[in-house]
């Protein structure tokens, strides 16, 4: 289990969140939603160590990452797809691949997990050897996804996944993540487009000024009205 438990995080003097409990299990699929500057990103850059967190506990499976290196959170379990990608588009696809895995572990299984990759996104091998930075958005995405698999996470943090790509290419993202979710991942996705989202996990949290205000399964969620109201505009 993922734990987020009495979180706080400040930037300064300014508080972004502020008492936020989260669980996400080995075997689920669970939605952080919520408006542009609720939380949701200071919430995945403090799971994975890469803001600091003053207050409260962050844990992965009973060992406690709080405030740990961003690589040795990888290390514990617990990978990211930034959002923005955050590529090395001056390298290859394939270095960009092998970047993701960081950790003695991973390394031990790169073959293996260089064949999954490839396996899930084809055009990945097709371009191994081409720069980064020359690919499409949709394939960009493609590899910052497959950069963090090659961590072999058992959680997987996934931050605006469809930001900026063309509707074909975000049909073919939620479909790549529940694959990944069958493989044995538990997933925490933070992302804009509330509806494909709701129809992807079990559960859900609402972020509003960096407090979590309402939580529950999809359906709960489904039939919240200020869901409705404010992020299905119904």
């Amino acid at each position: 289990m993922l734990e987020v438990r009495d979180v706080d995080i400040h930037y300064g003097e300014a508080q972004a969140l502020n008492r936020v409990n989260l669980d996400v299990g080995p075997d689920e699929i669970v939605a952080v939603l919520g408006s542009n500057g609720a939380g949701k990103t200071t919430l995945v850059k403090g799971i994975v160590g890469i803001q600091p967190v003053s207050a409260g506990t962050i844990s992965c499976d009973g060992h406690t990452i709080s405030n740990l290196a961003a690589h040795r959170v990888v290390s514990s379990g617990v990978a990211v797809v930034p959002e923005g990608r955050r590529l090395f588009p001056a390298m290859t696809v394939l270095e960009n691949l092998e970047i993701g895995a960081y950790s003695r572990s991973a390394r031990r299984e790169l073959r293996d997990s260089l064949s999954w990759v490839t396996e899930l996104f084809p055009i990945l091998a097709e371009r191994k050897a081409q720069q980064a930075g020359s690919l499409s958005g949709g394939q960009q995405q493609m590899v910052a996804l497959g950069r963090a698999l090659m961590a072999r996470p058992r959680y997987l943090l996934m931050d605006e996944p469809s930001l900026g790509l063309a509707p074909i290419i975000v049909d073919q993202m939620f479909t790549l993540v529940e694959t990944i979710h069958e493989a044995g991942v538990g997933i925490l996705i933070v992302e804009q487009n509330v509806e494909r989202t709701l129809e992807l996990c079990q559960r859900g949290y609402v972020l509003e000024d960096g407090r979590v205000i309402l939580q529950g399964s999809r359906a709960d969620l489904l039939a919240s009205d200020r869901v409705r109201q404010a992020y299905l505009a119904l």
